[in-house]
């Protein structure tokens, strides 16, 4: 044994007769680079002359970890894929800081964007939710891109949310982020669920993998989770490939359908429309397909969710007139409803009793340790 083992769980480690053919399978290249990964691997040693770091995988001449080991290569850091095509992790060399990299086409909108939506003077504003952009470098194997060097965030609903308190502070805060990108002058016309993201760090007290988003470094073991209620996070709006900006005083018109939610009335390749109101039409569908349409007990959001998703655009509220209908419902909210769990539609009746004697039992101790202190 070529390697240290006795951390590893017993589900990481191979019976003999699985060592033979997990060699044959890795000589088969049953897990080689997939085609887009070999693209950072070609970029691998100018990365790193930058300052960043890829993980093991992507190194050139790399040799999978688990050979002339009992390691089951599933639970081998070096095993694990990339998960989207154009962007990967990193680590940064000069502080050990892990951030996200992202293969952009220069002639887009997105660098000069998310460029001004981090720019110094706004960096710092704590009603800004747009990921932060560290630096953006030349890609020197392709000139027509270029890479982004951002924040790394992972979802934001892994893990699940869990109480409807946690709901409403995401409600809050990209409610309050969208206001903010509107006041730059940027309409954003993606704000979809797969481009919000959290950094997850206060959740995470060992760390958890860049991709096998459950587990601790290694890939193999579990990362003991906290919980956003006694430990808040802080969500990001990501990804401006779709975004326009305009001066003041310009009418703000364009057309285009693309975008991940396909459901805006006033979507045309052709006629022109106001993005600004898209956005509000687009934030308040996910609210309500990921909060009114799955959970019960968001009926205080209903109206609010209405007014965003209106027919016509500008029958729609702006987004800082959604943004304070929503602090006066927050404010109506008492403290038991926000600690109450989230209650899925789907749950079965056994699962109710189940899950509400337990939130009955944990609002009870939270109540015993406020008499306490």
């Amino acid at each position: 044994m070529s390697v240290d083992e006795s951390h590893l769980p017993s589900y990481a480690l191979a019976p003999p007769d699985l060592v033979e053919l997990y060699r044959k399978q890795t000589e088969d290249g049953h897990w080689d680079l997939l085609s887009f990964e070999v693209f950072w691997r070609e970029r691998y040693d100018y990365l790193k002359a930058r300052g960043y770091l890829l993980r093991p995988r992507f190194q050139p001449g790399w040799t999978p970890s688990w050979l002339g080991t009992n390691r089951t290569p599933t639970f081998c850091e070096d095993s694990i894929s990339s998960m989207i095509s154009g962007v990967i992790d990193a680590t940064r060399l000069s502080d050990g800081t892990r951030v996200m990299l992202k293969s952009v086409s220069r002639s887009d909108n997105e660098i000069p964007i998310a460029r001004l939506l981090s720019r110094d003077s706004v960096s710092k504003d704590p009603t800004n939710h747009c990921v932060p952009i560290f630096e953006a470098i030349e890609d020197a194997h392709d000139r027509s891109k270029a890479i982004l060097v951002m924040k790394y965030l992972r979802p934001f609903d892994n893990p699940e949310l869990r109480t409807i308190g946690e709901a409403v502070d995401f409600v809050f805060q990209t409610l309050e982020g969208l206001c903010f990108i509107h006041s730059q002058g940027v309409a954003y016309r993606d704000c979809a669920a797969a481009n919000i993201m959290m950094d997850g760090e206060p959740l995470f007290p060992k760390g958890h993998h860049p991709v096998r988003l459950d587990y601790l470094e290694d890939g193999a073991r579990d990362a003991p989770c906290l919980s956003r209620q006694d430990h808040p996070v802080k969500y990001y709006f990501v990804d401006f490939g779709l975004s326009s900006c305009f001066d003041p005083g310009v009418v703000p018109l364009v057309v285009g359908t693309k975008g991940r939610d396909k459901e805006p009335p006033e979507l045309d390749d052709h006629r022109p429309y106001n993005p600004f109101p898209l956005d509000i039409f687009i934030l308040g569908n996910l609210y309500r397909k990921e909060f009114l349409e799955k959970y019960y007990g968001f009926e205080f959001l209903e109206p609010l969710i209405k007014s965003m998703t209106h027919e016509y655009p500008r029958s729609r509220p702006t987004a800082e007139a959604a943004f304070n209908t929503f602090r006066r419902i927050r404010a109506g909210l008492a403290e038991s409803t926000l600690r109450w769990r989230l209650r899925s539609r789907n749950e079965s009746v056994p699962e109710r009793v189940v899950y509400d004697t337990v939130a009955v039992a944990r609002e009870g101790i939270y109540r015993v340790k406020r008499m306490i202190v």
